[in-house]
């Protein structure tokens, strides 16, 4: 460990608060009620995976902006009972119906895909993830896994203030359909922080899943009702797009980063993009730079425009990367080479993807919502779990009847034929959910995300310099000051000072004038002081969340 929490004056310390610290267990993730789900899970013997899935599921109940059973989930896990490592891709596909041309005949000549509506849906993916992780790592049914989400939706649960304040940002989009003003609009606008917000038809769709498993929102009762309202919408989501769902368990892709190893998710994820941004700042002095320095932000941001550059033009479903692209694009000697092109005095006006052809018209950088959590136990197990709709609300594509929001992950799909992420039948889209684990000599030390759309692979970067370059806690590297590309200009929160603002404009960077809240991601973490036999939590104050051990 490059810290011991506790070395350091109290004055000293930049929290908002203390870093949770526990000995059997501890769960972090953006609400409350989902922790303490999860921790109660863990307190009655379960282990990390049975507590992290309760959380999940939960959270599709209770921050239902960002996440339900109509979205995907990734997760990266270390199985303390056999000591290996383990990454599972939960995200969907594309619907076989689902072609170019079907798409012009849609909705004729257009740029780029439906943000929302019934044509943004891809397959979701979260549901099985929920029951391959359980079968193969866990210790509970999914039964008991969602008994606190079932509870939620049927008796009700408080809005928090965030999920309150997203609720109000997305009234349109729910106020534009019916079956959505109905469910999500009560009383004719979105729930105020305090109130109680009930999804009884949810309840009833979670019961089902609870009793028959998997199979039930995928080739049952739920999975009929799906293909109907796709169908009545003019949407491409059939039945037998549901029932050839299947969830992958992949091989981790890994970099080094001041001597750990960093483990993300390969492609259809932007994890390529975080272990490139970590490749390219390795490099430098980050210490001698300091934190949040001018010179240092200047680097960080032109590693993360070099990487995105190359997210743009290469990253899609893994079938359409080949492996020696994202070996190369994840290679020190890549990152050598263009470590080099940054002038440590000046923002360069623009760079080249690797092999960079006539158009990258992948989705360039943008908004998007997820929730992150991380669990882990006094047995090794150490889970990093995402799970997403994508927008606010997804696709906006609700069904009354089950209660379901369904996801927009689709809208990342590429109308460029000539692209990698182009949109076809049964391929996986371009995906911005990314967890994350740290290995030291083979063992975890850290699992960790930072929700937010394209600020997840630039959040990783940061989070991962502040604790191990600049050495920080695990709840300060989670709070400090963040900035994040735009993909035209450079959006600083408010504890970045004026003059490093001013010194940045001096070096050439656009900085942009983007409101803060919820654009700067949201950071949940746990981490493992191996010494002493010490569970650590971090929640992000930007979010509800709660990080919470025993």
């Amino acid at each position: 460990m490059t810290w011991r929490p506790g070395d350091r004056p109290l004055a000293n310390r930049r929290a908002t608060r203390s870093t949770v610290m526990a000995q059997r267990g501890v769960i972090a993730t953006s609400q409350p009620l989902a922790s303490a789900a999860g921790l109660r899970v863990l307190m009655e013997g379960g282990n990390a995976v049975d507590a992290a899935v309760t959380a999940a599921a939960t959270l599709s109940v209770v921050e239902p902006t960002m996440t339900g059973i109509g979205g995907d989930l990734f997760a990266l896990l270390h199985d303390g009972r056999t000591e290996s490592i383990h990454a599972l891709n939960a995200s969907g596909r594309a619907p076989a119906a689902a072609s170019l041309d079907r798409l012009r005949d849609a909705v004729g000549t257009t740029a780029a895909m439906p943000a929302t509506g019934p044509l943004s849906v891809s397959v979701p993916g979260a549901v099985d993830g929920w029951a391959q992780l359980l079968d193969r790592h866990g210790t509970l049914t999914l039964q008991r896994a969602l008994d606190p989400a079932i509870y939620y939706a049927r008796h009700g649960f408080a809005v928090s203030e965030i999920v309150a304040h997203q609720w109000q940002t997305v009234e349109p989009l729910l106020a534009a359909e019916p079956d959505a003003t109905a469910l999500f609009l009560p009383h004719g606008r979105a729930p105020h922080a305090g109130d109680v917000f009930r999804n009884v038809a949810l309840a009833n769709t979670l019961e089902q899943i609870a009793a028959n498993g998997a199979t039930a929102f995928y080739r049952g009762d739920i999975a009929q009702r799906t293909a109907a309202e796709f169908e009545r919408r003019g949407g491409w989501l059939h039945g037998d797009d549901l029932a050839a769902h299947r969830s992958d368990w992949v091989e981790p892709i890994r970099t080094t980063f001041r001597g750990r190893a960093v483990l993300e998710l390969p492609p259809n994820t932007q994890g390529l993009t975080a272990i490139e941004i970590l490749n390219l700042i390795d490099g430098d002095d980050l210490e001698r730079l300091g934190h949040n320095s001018p010179a240092y932000l200047h680097r960080l941001i032109e590693a993360i425009r070099i990487a995105f550059a190359d997210r743009a033009a290469h990253l899609a479903d893994a079938a359409a990367v080949p492996p020696d692209i994202t070996e190369h694009l994840s290679s020190a000697g890549y990152a050598a080479t263009r470590r080099d092109e940054i002038d440590p005095d000046r923002a360069a006006r623009r760079y080249r993807a690797w092999r960079e052809r006539g158009t990258t018209a992948a989705p360039g950088p943008g908004s998007g919502d997820t929730v992150y959590l991380a669990a882990a136990d006094d047995g090794g197990t150490v889970v990093s779990l995402i799970q997403s709709l994508f927008g606010a609300f997804g696709s906006g594509v609700v069904s009354r009847e089950t209660g379901i929001v369904f996801q927009n992950r689709a809208s990342l799909f590429s109308l460029d034929p000539h692209h990698p992420n182009c949109l076809a039948a049964g391929k996986r889209p371009f995906h911005t959910l990314i967890p994350a684990l740290v290995l030291e000599d083979g063992s975890p030390v850290l699992g960790f995300g930072v929700m937010g759309g394209d600020m997840q692979a630039q959040g990783h970067a940061q989070l991962l310099a502040n604790l191990f370059a600049f050495g920080m806690t695990l709840q300060e590297a989670g709070d400090a000051a963040r900035a994040r590309w735009t993909g035209s200009a450079v959006a600083l929160e408010s504890g970045i000072g004026r003059d490093v603002r001013d010194a940045l404009v001096a070096r050439g960077h656009d900085l942009s004038d983007e409101a803060e809240r919820g654009g700067f991601g949201g950071f949940q973490g746990v981490q493992i002081d191996r010494t002493r036999g010490v569970l650590l939590g971090g929640s992000d104050s930007r979010k509800d969340g709660l990080a919470i051990g025993w």
